[in-house]
């Protein structure tokens, strides 16, 4: 899965409700520093990835006319530049490794802010984060499904893609997410 800039307040919400809550852990600074850390490492994540993207797509771009001649599958291309730009940047796709190279950063950080207090390995609270990333991430599709079929039979039809779709889109996206507990 992709982290996308919007996903990241929802990530971060979840983290530090997932953090405060736990039982491994005290909490010795504020909570708006633990957030604004967690904010920063998944912002510079989604950044480093946007301008992969942005890398490949320029590659993409300057070879389209190669790329019509060979009759070559645009997606499967983007794909496997990415990967290579990915491997040469050190910048993790695999969903499992990307989790835990973030719960990595976000702990190490709090870490050197001296945030928490625990006598557990820190191994236990990096799974903290981890599963607090992963689980958003699974519910992240059920979520927008149910939300696209309940606008689906919305008694106005709104067109998708439309500024007034976003807005009711992102509206019932927060209610379901406030109602499932992640915020």
């Amino acid at each position: 899965m992709r982290l996308k800039a919007n996903h990241v307040r929802y990530i971060v919400s979840k983290i530090t409700q997932d953090l405060v809550r736990s039982p491994l852990l005290e909490l010795k600074g504020s909570l708006e520093t633990l957030t604004q850390i967690a904010q920063t490492v998944l912002q510079e994540h989604v950044s480093q990835e946007s301008s992969i993207d942005n890398r490949v797509r320029d590659l993409l771009e300057e070879n389209l006319d190669q790329i019509e001649f060979m009759r070559m599958d645009e997606r499967q291309l983007f794909w496997n530049i990415k990967k290579q730009i990915a491997l040469e940047r050190g910048f993790v796709l695999g969903w499992e490794d990307r989790c835990n190279v973030l719960s990595h950063k976000i702990l190490e950080k709090i870490l050197d802010e001296d945030l928490i207090m625990f006598s557990v390995s820190e191994n236990r609270i990096r799974n903290v984060i981890f599963k607090s990333i992963d689980t958003y991430a699974k519910l992240y599709e059920s979520v927008e499904t149910e939300v696209s079929e309940k606008i689906k039979h919305y008694k106005r039809r709104l067109p998708v893609g439309s500024d007034e779709y976003e807005l009711v889109f992102e509206r019932m996206y927060e209610d379901e997410l406030r109602r499932k507990g992640f915020l």
